[in-house]
């Protein structure tokens, strides 16, 4: 009688999860395939990992590109020919760990080589020899061309605000006094934010916490709710929330009581935005239009146009934008927000307020659009922007939110065209 083969207990994992996912992410990220933040998320939804191991996953696939350029800059004279992605990505990620994370030399090499190796990812002799020997390069961490943007956005605090885009962001929620008391019963720690914001510390996911589950928390910078601010008091009054997205603005807006329509090309966005309206309790209606096309709506006293762009303004939350931003991109993403801004005017009656916002800091989305707008709607008129609780410089007709801190970068100008209010 012959035995049965004794099978061998399977070997446990030489390297943590959370760096397969950070690298996979970072693969499809450098690779163009999508935004770092919803190919993170997907990525720990699949994963299931423990909060501490999601939050190192966090870490490096926004760490490794902000401090990319750099990065790649010390790897290039250590590879030889082609380096195939995957090597490319693993490499980055390790080489972020030890020159920026201070995670220690043996637990790099140590991991990322596991890694290379049980996930077929990169030859193991490559990563032990690379990540022993590479040092830092002493290289800008954003296009020259960029940073002349931001110098002459922030000028002396330029300098500040490029530093501040390379840490690590954090979360801005909008919560209401019984979601702040579930948070911290919970164990996450709620310290008082900007613009009405709160900045939260989570001990778990924020999707498994009781205050986002049950509507009493909505992430938003605070430079985002600014623009909804805006506007000014909203209660009880039609507001035209255009090119609404995700419908986050659109949230807001009706949590300050307006009644609001949410409009945007992209039909399968409302349905994002409905059901997030749902868990808040909120109501919103739903277009969907082109607005570079006119838009048969009756006018309303409120309008927010916050036009999509380049995202400039939003390098620290997601750093891959400078990466692949040109300035040819800039002169398109102004093209478009110029044929939009006159089809949004025309939504405005008289006496109302238009508000234009994008979340870029180049002048030609921001200032340059709303001059040009200006030269040519005589019946529009700049007014100051109210409520603003964040840090901002003027800029044009309107004001840049300053990204210190984790605010994003914001323009906004708010519009008032001529003529008298209909109450009736």
């Amino acid at each position: 009688m012959t035995r049965p083969a004794r099978r061998s207990a399977p070997r446990p994992s030489a390297f943590n999860p959370a760096r397969e996912v950070a690298v996979r992410v970072l693969l499809r990220v450098l690779a163009g395939e999508g935004f770092a933040a919803t190919a993170l998320d997907s990525a720990l939804q699949n994963a299931r990992l423990p909060g501490r191991d999601a939050g190192l996953a966090t870490h490096i696939v926004y760490g490794t590109l902000r401090h990319f350029p750099s990065l790649d800059a010390a790897l290039a004279p250590m590879l030889t020919g082609k380096t195939h992605p995957k090597a490319r990505a693993l490499l980055l990620a390790g080489a972020f760990e030890k020159l920026h994370l201070g995670t220690p030399l043996h637990a790099v090499v140590n991991e990322y080589v596991g890694l290379a190796r049980d996930a077929r990812l990169a030859p193991p002799g490559l990563v032990n020899a690379v990540l022993r020997r590479i040092e830092r390069a002493d290289v800008p961490e954003l296009p020259a061309w960029l940073a002349e943007v931001y110098r002459e956005a922030y000028g002396a605090q330029a300098d500040a605000v490029m530093a501040d885009l390379l840490t690590p962001q954090p979360l801005w929620l909008s919560l209401s006094d019984a979601g702040v008391r579930m948070l911290e019963e919970d164990g996450n720690v709620v310290f008082p934010g900007q613009q009405g914001t709160e900045r939260v510390e989570l001990a778990q996911p924020l999707r498994e916490t009781r205050a986002f589950a049950q509507g009493q928390a909505q992430p938003i910078n605070p430079a985002s709710l600014a623009c909804v601010d805006a506007l000014g008091d909203v209660k009880g009054a039609r507001v035209l929330d255009l090119a609404g997205g995700m419908g986050v603005k659109a949230a807001m807006l009706a949590t300050r009581g307006a009644e609001v329509t949410s409009v945007d090309v992209v039909a399968r966005k409302h349905d994002a935005a409905r059901a997030n309206l749902r868990r808040l309790g909120l109501q919103a209606d739903f277009v969907t239009h082109d607005l570079t096309a006119p838009l048969d709506l009756p006018p309303a006293p409120f309008v927010l146009l916050d036009a999509p762009c380049t995202g400039s303004g939003t390098l620290r939350s997601h750093p891959e934008i400078k990466l692949r931003l040109t300035p040819q991109a800039v002169t398109e993403a102004a093209q478009l927000q110029a044929q939009m801004l006159p089809n949004a005017a025309a939504l405005v009656e008289p006496g109302g307020v238009l508000v234009y916002s994008v979340c870029s800091v180049t002048p030609q989305e921001g200032p340059g659009v709303v001059a040009d707008f200006l030269a040519s709607h005589p019946e529009f008129q700049p007014e100051t922007v109210p409520g603003l609780d964040v840090p901002h410089v003027p800029a044009g007709a309107g004001v840049l939110t300053v990204p210190l801190g984790g605010v994003d970068g914001f323009f906004m100008a708010r519009l008032r065209r001529n003529g008298s209010r209909n109450l009736t």
